[in-house]
């Protein structure tokens, strides 16, 4: 009996005490889990012009963006299937493979897709030089001719892809500028007219091409600018128009062949820029538009030719870059849209006339670069899609348009030289402060933005070269140091604004290239260096103020092109690392700091465009990356400094234009982003946050994708953030 109660004593302490245990212990399924989520910006829309400057808002997730821009649009590269109907591109902008130059042509491939030619040499991350077949899903079609110069058009006939431009060679054979391409293998046929200048376009009818360009031979003949080849033989036949300038556009309709280009006589006749030509005779008829300058698009509809370019006046009446020239009589109609820049191409679908040009405004609206025009009243329809720059060419397939030019944003909203982009979702915000003219630096100080540049308006106010916008409104504030010329820099220290550039006077004193500034009341401090020369990079560590430029003489001390401040009395320090020229930024990590330029000697030894300098002595350390060109911008993150400019070669690696350098050794590190390579192309500012590396300057492609002036870069693999 007593074993008994025992065991029963022990089994209900037992339960009880498991009891305590659990109820101890979170339950498995009730545990949270902890998830380390490293934000990641994107950038989905993209400036039509070059930026110089930026500034990330780490708590409002704000990228703030300055340069020469004037457009921001989804980015697209350089052509974009859209919508007929609302001007919409049909397909996700942020998986479309994206061209990385200018498209100049594009025709239907009889499938839904286009054939598309231009400067380009990338669609997406794949190669294609010049010319490439989109699919109708706006994925990349195999087909690979390669040219090796611009291709300028393209016509269909059959299996047979006839191709013109300024190349010397295409799908795989020697081909000087004209060529007929297989459409399935991508190789040229034995088709050979063999021009001797640039085919800017042709027009196939029945056993004809008609080739208009800059030659002066094609087809074994002589034949000036214009000529009639054999779709057989690619010899030239003996229609000869024998014309004095440049063909830009032929279009065929029955007997008549209609030309436009700069020319001024053809066909036996005076004719100034735009005639047409007996099919079977080579003489021009009487019909005479007779425009005062050139023709780039020609498209025909019924009994109405449009014509569209460069001319103030055609058809006996004053019509801007755009008119409506009747058949019969080759006098305008009254229709005129009446475009405010160069119309540089035109497409006809039922009662609706497509545009491209350089234009902002047509048909009685604000239309950037493309639009529709209803064809009997001449107004702009409700469609715009709003290309960021020019539209070159247009070519209708069903439902569809293909836009292709030199522009690299759709659905663009004007933003003027300054703008901000919210990296959560990768589009511009509503934040307009428009600056008339080049925004060079800009820093951010609670809810206000401070900018700097070349600009005398800015915020809707007269700001000369320095201002000061609300974050929200965009508006200039009451702040207004007025510079009489360019600031190139800013840094900001407690109450006070450091500007540095090229100015005389700013905040109501003389101050020679670089100032101190009260946030307060925009008044200049009594600091006063006088520094003798330009001032391009200012960078604040601890009590110091760096300072970056073409400078040479400080107060009358000698300080080539680098120096520092301290800033609790202004005085000049004794660090001198005297660099041979340019010093163009500046970047600070303990007691070292960066320097990035155009200099070859600095700190007391040979450096190229880069170097590290002891914060005490001023002198080079043994870090020596060695670019091969300029470097206009360095960003510190960790172990890893971000470098960007001209280059093609640092760390003892090729990288073109952007770059990330270990810290200790200076070696380039995997990480490769590879931005375009060629003259013109630069990385002007890097910002590194979280796991993003923002780029920012006058590039096309990057980061493996097309992306213009701007990207977001994954830190880790250098490609674009989606």
């Amino acid at each position: 009996m007593f074993y008994l109660k025992k065991v029963i004593f022990l089994s209900l302490f037992l339960i009880l005490f498991l009891f305590i245990w659990f109820s101890c212990e979170e339950p498995a399924t009730t545990s949270p889990t902890t998830t380390t989520t490293i934000f990641k910006g994107k950038v989905n829309y993209v400036p039509n012009g070059v930026v110089y400057s930026s500034y990330y808002d780490q708590t409002e997730k704000i990228l703030y963006i300055g340069g020469d821009f004037t457009f921001i649009g989804n980015n697209c590269g350089c052509g974009v299937p859209l919508k007929l109907n609302d001007g919409k591109p049909v397909l996700n902008l942020l998986n479309m493979p994206k061209a990385n130059n200018t498209i100049q042509c594009a025709v239907p491939d009889g499938s839904g897709g286009w054939y598309i030619g231009g400067s380009f040499t990338k669609i997406g991350s794949e190669t294609r030089n010049r010319i490439a077949r989109i699919n109708s899903d706006g994925s990349l079609h195999p087909w690979d001719p390669s040219a090796d110069n611009t291709v300028y058009t393209i016509a269909i006939s059959g299996s047979t892809v006839y191709v013109g431009g300024s190349f010397t060679n295409i799908g795989g054979q020697p081909r000087n500028r004209i060529a007929a391409i297989d459409s399935t293998t991508g190789s040229a046929t034995n088709w050979n007219p063999n021009a001797n200048n640039t085919v800017y376009t042709l027009a196939i009818s029945g056993s004809t091409i008609y080739v208009g360009g800059a030659f002066t031979t094609i087809g074994g003949e002589t034949r000036n600018r214009i000529a009639a080849l054999d779709i057989i033989t690619g010899s030239a036949t003996f229609w000869n128009p024998d014309v004095n300038d440049i063909i830009r556009v032929i279009v065929t309709s029955g007997a008549t062949v209609y030309v436009g280009g700069s020319f001024t006589d053809i066909g036996g006749q005076t004719r100034n820029r735009i005639a047409a030509i007996d099919s079977t005779t080579g003489k021009a008829t009487n019909w005479n538009p007779n425009a005062n300058s050139s023709i780039y698009a020609l498209a025909i509809s019924g009994s109405t030719i449009y014509a569209g370019g460069d001319f103030t006046s055609i058809g006996g009446e004053t019509r801007n870059r755009i008119a409506a020239i009747d058949a019969i009589s080759g006098t305008s109609t009254s229709w005129d849209p009446n475009a405010n820049s160069t119309v540089y191409a035109l497409a006809i679908s039922g009662s609706t006339v497509y545009v491209g040009g350089s234009f902002t405004n047509i048909g009685g609206q604000p239309r950037m670069a493309i639009a529709a025009i209803d064809a009997s009243s001449g107004t702009s329809t409700s469609w715009a899609p709003n290309a960021s720059r020019a539209v070159y060419a247009l070519a209708i397939s069903g439902s569809t348009i293909y836009a292709g030019g030199d522009f690299t944003g759709i659905n663009a909203e004007e933003r003027r030289c300054i703008a901000s982009i919210d990296v959560t979702t990768g589009k511009i915000t509503s934040w307009k402060p428009n600056a008339n003219n080049t925004v060079r630096a800009i820093v951010k100080s609670g809810s206000t933005v401070y900018v700097g540049g070349s600009f005398t308006n800015i915020g809707g106010q007269p700001r000369n070269r320095i201002a000061a916008i609300d974050s929200t409104t965009g508006s200039a504030t009451n702040w207004d140091p007025n510079a009489d010329n360019d600031v190139y820099t800013l840094a900001i220290s407690g109450s006070t604004i450091y500007a540095g550039g090229e100015f005389a006077n700013i905040g109501g004193d003389a101050r020679i290239c670089i100032a101190a500034i009260n946030l307060s009341d925009g008044k200049a401090t009594s600091w006063a260096p006088n520094i003798v020369g330009a001032v391009y990079t200012l960078e604040i560590s601890d009590s110091t103020l760096y300072v970056g430029g073409d400078f040479l003489d400080i107060n009358g001390q000698t300080r080539n092109r680098i120096a520092s401040f301290n800033l609790s009395d202004g005085s000049l320090k004794d660090w001198n690392p005297n660099a041979n020229t340019t010093v163009a930024s500046l970047a600070v990590s303990g007691s070292t700091i960066y320097v990035g330029g155009y200099f070859t000697n600095i700190g007391g030894q040979p450096r190229n465009g880069i170097a590290a300098i002891d914060s005490t002595t001023g002198k080079a350390t043994n870090w020596n990356p060695n670019a091969n060109s300029a470097v206009y911008t360095l960003a510190i993150s960790g172990s890893t400094i971000y470098a960007g400019g001209d280059f093609t070669s640092i760390g003892g690696e090729t990288r073109n234009k952007i770059a990330a350098l270990d810290i200790t050794t200076g070696n380039a590190t995997p990480w490769n982003p590879d931005a375009n390579n060629g003259t013109g192309f630069f990385v002007y500012r890097i910002i590194k946050s979280d796991a993003t590396v923002y780029a920012c300057g006058a590039f096309s492609n990057i980061g493996g994708n097309s992306t213009n002036c701007i990207a977001a870069l994954d830190a880790t693999t250098g490609l674009l953030n989606k």
